[in-house]
This record gives C-alpha cells, sequence and structure tokens, in this order.
C-alpha cells in the first residue's frame, strides 16, 4: 500500500510537470576567454511562460530539491551547458531560474547558468614574450546540422578576449561588431554570431605580448617554487651584494 502511495505521488508530479507550457524564445551565450586556456561561461535563456503554466513555474523556482536534470525534462535540450570540456568536467557550476516578468508579449523568465571550463584554448609561445592561442572547436555543444554544428535559431554567441590581445584569424566572419573585419580587428575585445552561423569550419587565432612586469614575476615564482623560503635569502643576499659592490665602486 506504502509503495502504491508513492507511485501515485511520483506519477501526479509526473503529470503537473507535463502540464507546464514553457518555449524559449532566446539563448546568450558569452564566454570570457583566459590566459591560462580555460574561460568563464555565461548563459541566459530567455523562457516564455503560458498564463496556465505561471503557478507551476514559480512553484519549481521555489523548490529545493529540483536538479538541472528536472528542469532540463520540463524545459527541452536547449537547456544544457554549450561549453564542454573534451577531455573533462565543469568547475563552479551555477543556476538559478530567475523570477518571471511581464510585457506586452506574455510571462517571460531568465534561467541562468555559470561555468568555469578548462582547456578552451592551447597556447603557444612564440617569442619571449608572445603567445598565440587557438580556440578549440572541440568545446562546442551547440546543434548539429547536415553540415556540422550551427547556431541554433534565436542564439547569439558571443567570445570576450583577454586583455591586451589581438586576433590574427577568426572564421566565420563575426556579426558583431560590423565594421570590424574590414579594420582587422584593431581594439576589438569582444565578437559575436547570430543565431545560423555554421561553426564546422569555426577559427580563432589571437596572439597576446607579455609585460616585462609579468616576466619578472613569473621568474619570481619559478625561483619561489624551486627554493622556497630560502628565496627571501638569496634576494636578501644579492642586494647586500649589490650594496657592497656600489659601495666599493663609489670609494675608488
Amino acid at each position: 500500500m506504502r509503495y502504491s502511495l508513492l507511485g501515485l505521488a511520483v506519477l501526479l508530479l509526473m503529470l503537473q510537470y507535463a502540464g507546464a507550457s514553457y518555449t524559449v524564445t532566446h539563448l546568450n551565450v558569452t564566454m570570457a576567454l583566459n590566459k591560462n586556456t580555460s574561460a568563464f561561461v555565461n548563459e541566459v535563456l530567455t523562457l516564455q511562460i503560458s498564463n496556465a503554466s505561471v503557478q507551476q513555474y514559480t512553484t519549481n523556482r521555489l523548490a529545493l530539491n529540483l536538479t538541472l536534470s528536472t528542469w532540463q525534462s520540463l524545459v527541452g535540450p536547449m537547456l544544457v551547458q554549450h561549453i564542454i570540456n573534451p577531455t573533462g568536467g565543469l568547475y563552479n557550476f551555477k543556476f538559478l531560474p530567475g523570477a518571471i516578468f511581464k510585457n506586452s508579449s506574455g510571462n517571460f523568465a531568465y534561467l541562468l547558468m555559470s561555468y568555469d571550463v578548462p582547456n578552451v584554448t592551447t597556447v603557444e609561445q612564440t617569442g619571449p614574450r608572445s603567445f598565440v592561442y587557438s580556440f578549440n572547436t572541440k568545446v562546442f555543444n551547440f546543434e548539429h546540422g547536415v553540415s556540422g554544428e550551427v547556431l541554433p535559431a534565436n542564439t547569439t554567441f558571443t567570445i570576450e578576449l583577454p586583455p591586451g590581445a589581438q586576433i590574427i584569424s577568426v572564421y566565420p566572419v563575426p556579426d558583431s561588431p560590423p565594421s570590424a573585419f574590414t579594420n582587422s580587428y584593431k581594439n576589438v575585445t569582444k565578437i559575436s554570431w547570430f543565431y545560423g552561423e555554421p561553426l564546422s569550419s569555426f577559427t580563432l587565432k589571437f596572439s597576446l605580448q607579455e609585460s616585462i612586469e609579468t616576466e619578472v614575476l613569473k621568474f619570481l615564482s619559478g625561483v619561489y617554487s624551486f627554493f622556497g623560503y630560502y628565496t627571501y635569502l638569496i634576494i636578501a643576499l644579492a642586494i647586500v651584494a649589490l650594496i657592497i659592490y656600489l659601495y666599493f665602486r663609489a670609494g675608488r
């Protein structure tokens, strides 16, 4: 009898979810690339909610035991991480169903996801302080069409470059900013593509010039990792030796 009641409760819950009517109207995926080849991804899914489903959405939003997989069963395949790690998992994942707001077109809510992804780019040192980064297309998890991966309908995909980065090559040509192509993407900090863009031949290369200060800090960090606390003693002895050298040289 106890199992029958439990089964009935589960059935009622499933029927309640099945009655909800949600429609994805827009997806915005923004990826901020980092110098360490990882990326921070922020996804915003705009959800249209029927009048009959407003109460159900509110109940689901306030429930503490609804997992992402449960929300995926309610919303559909668009609610998924669209940037993945081809050799492992993601980290710092957060998911937040937003409050309902209304406009002239009906009831809407934002479903927010954010997470960090490693191995989004590969990097090659081309000079003493020069680095070239190449985008890893295996991280894409968008829609699959006849010719390969493609941005779904009503989707905006944006890449934010690390500070100081200069684009070397990119394909397909970004939809935004529209005039950047003719200016060789000088001073461009982010680029966007809109729905329908093919991603099967996607390429992105950019360069970064490391400052002398950063190079010195990396050197000192490497020395510290090797010598540990003796690093401070070595630096102190070097300073004392320099002072003695300057003193005797000035006395000549």
